[in-house]
């Protein structure tokens, strides 16, 4: 969907709900000094070449991701237990792969690359036996990678609300809720649903109960203590990816990342968290979308994992920018969003917890240089009736060299 000037340079407006919106009040934006760290390299524009392994998607099962992998190094062109394994571990160490799926791909390659770069490994974005002993330490050495897990009552708690596609109907919704149990599932656990049910065949995963018991990746915990305060945030373009930084310049927390498109573009420059919201509201006008005849009535669409906005908004001091979460995990880092930095709705939860109003977000190489800022709605979705998978988002650019840091 291609959007006109007119839409891109208004903005649709994020609501919060007063019962069920935490909102951390807006502050005065003061200005702080940038982080200064050590060099870092660029990430390679040609991956390490790495042989077959002989492992398929089609092998993995619980005990298999719990062996250690015999074959190195692991990376590219992969797929199986070990691709899974490292998957888990990066989740773990705080270096997020995104949506797990025992598959490799930008978001694991990225995410593995960083980690060597601050562990002062080589950043060659393959594992070896050096890199992995050296993520399993991080990663808290954890007896199992997949792990039997007896579910909760919160865990398999609804309600569960089939999504329609027209925007009206959406708004009618007590909540923009989690459609089946299957989807609450892979957010819980960060894994993607063909993944899921591999891992528990036979299961039928949307008749679970409390205290039935799955197969799951042991990703981190929602509560995973901070190692240090997050000074600011560095957002790239080219590299899609958030980095949350400490005051020394360590990178604290990696999430993979969906930007703005070149004629949508993300912003460019220094600004600041001013706010943020849990359960945002997603306000749908009309006037504001090329596509969507103006007489037609705005729409207020209920809170909940499937709104347009996820589960949390940040709000920045770029005018109608944010960082937010999204109905659609298995895009990020592969797709183009309306400008606005768009994360997997586990990751902005993580990252919602550890920011504050006042702290920088620095946007590097996120639009050539000739490129205007058109302005990015908050919470603009990619089409009129908001469907509940993004499947009209733009591919991602191919990977190039990361910002360098300021």
């Amino acid at each position: 969907m291609i959007l006109s000037r007119r839409a891109a340079l208004a903005a649709l407006a994020v609501l919060v709900s007063g019962a069920a919106a935490a909102q951390t009040p807006a502050v005065p934006v003061a200005p702080r000094p940038a982080v200064v760290a050590a060099d870092t390299p660029k990430v390679p524009q040609k991956p390490v070449v790495v042989r077959p392994n002989g492992e398929r998607w089609a092998q993995i099962t619980a005990p298999a991701a719990n062996a250690r992998p015999a074959s190195f190094p692991i990376g590219r062109g992969h797929s199986g237990p070990a691709v899974l394994r490292v998957q888990v571990l990066l989740d773990r160490a705080l270096f997020s792969p995104g949506m797990i799926d025992g598959r490799w791909g930008h978001n694991t390659q990225t995410a593995l690359f960083w980690m060597q770069v601050r562990e002062g490994l080589p950043a060659t974005g393959a594992v070896d036996t050096a890199t992995l002993a050296r993520l399993e330490a991080l990663a808290g050495r954890p007896d199992t990678i997949v792990h039997r897990r007896e579910l909760k009552p919160d865990e398999v708690r609804g309600p569960f609300t089939a999504i329609p596609e027209n925007i009206y109907q959406q708004a009618k919704l007590a909540c923009s809720c989690y459609e089946s149990l299957t989807e609450k599932l892979t957010e819980s656990f960060h894994v993607h649903a063909d993944l899921l049910r591999k891992l528990n065949p036979g299961v039928k995963l949307d008749s679970l109960r409390a205290g039935d018991s799955i197969n799951v990746p042991a990703v981190r915990p929602a509560d995973a203590p901070a190692p240090e305060p997050v000074a600011e945030l560095w957002v790239s373009g080219s590299g899609k990816y958030v980095h949350a930084m400490s005051a020394a310049g360590r990178i604290l927390y990696h999430f993979p990342t969906t930007l703005g498109s070149t004629f949508d573009p993300s912003p460019r420059g220094d600004f600041a968290v001013t706010s943020v919201h849990h359960d945002p509201w997603w306000h749908y006008q009309p006037r504001l979308l090329a596509h969507v005849p103006d007489d037609r009535p705005d729409a207020r669409i209920p809170p909940g994992p499937n709104n347009a906005v996820g589960r949390v908004w940040m709000a920045l001091s770029a005018p109608h920018y944010g960082i937010h979460g999204t109905k659609s995990p298995e895009t990020i880092g592969y797709a183009t969003s309306a400008g606005c930095v768009r994360l997997t709705n586990w990751d902005a939860l993580f990252l919602s917890r550890r920011v504050a109003p006042g702290t920088p977000v620095r946007f590097r190489d996120t639009r050539p240089p000739d490129a205007q800022p058109t302005g990015s709605p908050a919470a603009r979705p990619d089409s009129a009736s908001a469907p509940r998978r993004d499947t009209t988002a733009a591919p991602a650019r191919p990977d190039s060299a990361p910002p360098k840091p300021r």
